[in-house]
């Protein structure tokens, strides 16, 4: 059996024995838990097991924004603890993100376990009014755009850096057209398949456009001479 077999085998090894500790986790903490289990050799559709309901998450639907930004980042991708977000329909939750590696060190997946804080964070509000305020975790977390299918997630990074801008495509200049696409990169949105052509059809601009504003964002951002060494 060829070595990416074995490796492979290994893998499918893994995600069926977390398949039990999705369940068990969920199990412990109750409703307000949700444990999603993904493999990301297969990102449109990476999640291979799911337990709770907080961000709605179904077997077969797509990696998150988070998701994206571990692949982009590979195999020096880290775990992620204990980080606060916020769902679009704004449910405020806290997360961590611990990525799967085979033995060779590869990262090949996620093991992601989200808890609704919302309740929580609205009770902290309660008490905070009778003894005074306090900063307050839900007026600093971050949007985060979860769905079950890939295009949906992508378009609501895409949405949330153009609001940001307040602007259209028209209207961005040269250095704030590849700030854009370098800002999209880092959050991983390259690393999914079609999202380059995704990308120039919202921003109605050819996909030939895209793949170069791409390209020169990563050029720009790369300090080093082709050629040369780091």
């Amino acid at each position: 059996m060829a070595t990416e077999d074995l490796l492979d085998a290994e893998r499918d090894a893994i995600i069926a024995a977390l398949g039990p500790v999705v369940d068990g986790i969920v199990a412990t903490f109750g409703p307000v838990c949700e444990v999603v289990l993904h493999d990301y050799r297969q990102p449109e559709k990476s999640v291979v097991a799911v337990a709770g309901s907080v961000t709605g998450r179904a077997v077969g639907g797509a990696m998150s924004e988070i998701g994206m930004r571990v692949l982009a980042r590979g195999d020096e991708a880290a775990d992620d603890l204990n980080y606060v977000t916020r769902t679009g329909a704004g449910k405020l939750v806290k997360s961590s993100t611990m990525v799967l590696r085979d033995s060779t060190g590869a990262v090949f997946g996620a093991l992601c376990v989200n808890v609704d804080i919302t309740a929580v964070n609205e009770a902290h509000a309660l008490l905070g009014a009778l003894v005074g305020p306090a900063p307050g975790a839900a007026e600093q977390a971050p949007v985060t755009a979860f769905g079950n299918d890939i295009d949906s997630v992508v378009d609501a990074i895409l949405d949330a850096h153009r609001i940001g801008r307040h602007q259209s495509w028209a209207g961005l200049d040269r250095a704030e057209r590849l700030d854009l696409f370098r800002s999209l990169d880092e959050h991983g949105v390259f690393a999914v398949r079609r999202a380059a052509e995704q990308v120039a059809t919202r921003l109605g601009i050819s996909r030939a456009s895209a793949y170069s504003y791409l390209s020169q964002s990563r050029a720009a951002a790369d300090p080093t001479p082709a050629g040369g060494h780091a």
